[in-house]
């Protein structure tokens, strides 16, 4: 099975909460590390090594990111952030570029070196406010800790012919695939399946907008107070919200905070993506509703569904992963949901509980992440093109054993963080051809309105509005 990307958050370059461990201990502000190193340079450094995990060991980078960056100040875990997730996400275009400059292949480099160079490159092309000289010279210093003085003068020569200016691009008449791989940074067969899937004009809008940074969201805890009373609390921490919002739950910041703080730590609110928090609103259990929650790690959604169905309401939350479970509760006690039921189970084999038991079910499948690339876009080099029918199989699968749960007239939400059609409306399809008694319906949520498709499934994707991409349905068994 396809690993889940690390989901609840959904926010691209945002700093994470902080790792458990070590309170109190020294930050870094990557000019106060001393001894004579250059500014920034721990920071880079940081970036370089989860680079490295995430190339040869398969690490998923925000896991990582949240793991080091406790020990930096603000300023300097923004850049390690953007640093690293950049990288990631620009790394085709990179590649090609620093092909034209660097005598020996990449392949052929050490993993450290060539980490080196994609930073110092990256740093030369999207990040204007770092001058020439420091993104030079903090990756010479980096490849020579890694591998000696002439990997640092590899690095130096390459890094400066590439100051001097892009380098060009294929021709898009001879190649528009190619054309677009490269600049947008996407592998060929996931371009050429985005242009099936949506048209050229829309491809090419949604490959740009995979390379942006995902907005700061949040989801504020109702259940500890009224909107405004969070949000000042939140403001006396030092975060700031951006007004204006569709949910009331729902909240962006106007930066990346430390959320090391008290509001956080009272459990006033959670970070989560704005598409994600809409997943929830589509099943819109009533208050005292039964809920189910069948794939339910890492547990943003399913202390979401605690809070819509409040403390007179119960939810059941089921997964096959222990670990993802565990995490789970330690946000739902965070939060002060004391109406959660976790249990290890696996509902692809089968429901442990007896049939047709709840009113509302939610079964947010695993699935290929392609809506969520932003903010993991290493799973663009991982994904293969037959992982998209290998997990509708799972997904269809999963959903006729979490269909078994919905008593008469109850309802079930089938929903992906994936923007490809064989694991959205394609299981959907096949779930509604065998299973007859189930039908489609629009959700009760009149904020949903924009993102709902004619049969009344709900679509997001990350270049209409900014969200993180999910595909959502809502079926009522008659």
């Amino acid at each position: 099975m396809m690993r889940r990307p690390p989901a609840g958050s959904g926010n691209s370059w945002r700093v994470a909460p902080k790792a458990k461990g070590k309170p109190g201990a020294a930050r870094s502000s990557g000019a106060d590390v001393g001894r004579g190193e250059p500014a920034g340079l721990a920071a880079r450094r940081v970036s370089a090594e989860i680079l490295i995990r995430v190339e040869t060991h398969g690490a998923f980078a925000d896991v990582l990111l949240g793991h080091r960056l406790s020990d930096f100040a603000p300023a300097d875990r923004r850049l390690i952030t953007r640093l690293t997730l950049g990288v990631l996400a620009w790394r085709m275009r990179l590649d090609y570029e620093l092909t034209q400059y660097c005598t020996q292949p990449l392949e052929k480099l050490e993993p450290a070196v060539a980490a080196a160079l994609r930073l110092g490159l990256f740093q030369l092309r999207h990040l204007s406010r770092i001058p020439v000289h420091a993104a030079v010279d903090t990756a010479v210093t980096l490849a020579r800790e890694a591998a000696g003085r002439g990997a640092g003068g590899l690095v130096n020569a390459v890094l400066r012919r590439a100051a001097k200016g892009p380098a060009a691009m294929p021709d898009r008449g001879a190649d528009e695939i190619g054309y677009l791989a490269i600049s947008y940074s996407h592998p060929r067969w996931l371009v050429t399946n985005f242009i099936e899937w949506f048209g050229m004009p829309r491809a090419e809008a949604l490959m740009a907008a995979n390379n942006e940074a995902a907005p700061n969201a949040v989801r504020l805890n109702l259940a500890r107070g009224a909107r405004d009373e969070i949000v000042a609390r939140m403001a006396v921490d030092g975060i700031a919200i951006k007004p204006g919002m569709r949910l009331p739950e729902t909240a962006l910041l106007e930066a990346a905070p430390d959320f090391n703080c008290p509001s956080y730590r009272a459990g006033l609110f959670h970070p989560q993506s704005e598409g994600s928090q809409l997943v929830a609103r589509m099943l819109a259990p009533a208050p005292g509703a039964i809920v189910i929650d069948c794939a339910a790690a890492p547990g943003g959604k399913t202390s979401h569904l605690a809070e819509l169905a409040d403390a007179r309401g119960r939810v059941i939350a089921l997964d096959l992963n222990l670990q993802g479970l565990k995490a789970a509760r330690d946000i739902a006690r965070r939060l002060g949901h004391h109406n959660i039921a976790f249990v290890n189970a696996d509902i692809a084999a089968a429901p442990p509980m007896r049939a047709q038991s709840a009113g509302s079910v939610l079964l947010d499948a695993p699935c290929t992440g392609t809506g969520t690339l932003r903010q993991h876009p290493e799973l663009r080099w991982r994904l293969k093109p037959r992982d998209f029918e290998r997990m509708a199989g799972l997904q269809g699968e999963m959903l006729r054993r979490a269909a078994t749960l919905v008593r008469p007239q109850g309802v079930i939400v089938y929903a992906v963080c994936s923007i490809a059609p064989q694991e959205g409306a394609g299981v959907v399809r096949g779930f509604l051809r065998d299973r007859a008694e189930f039908t489609l319906e629009r959700p009760p949520v009149p904020e949903l309105a924009p993102f709902i498709q004619h049969d009344g499934s709900m679509a997001l994707s990350p270049e209409r509005g900014g969200l993180d991409g999910f595909y959502a349905a809502r079926m009522r068994r008659r």
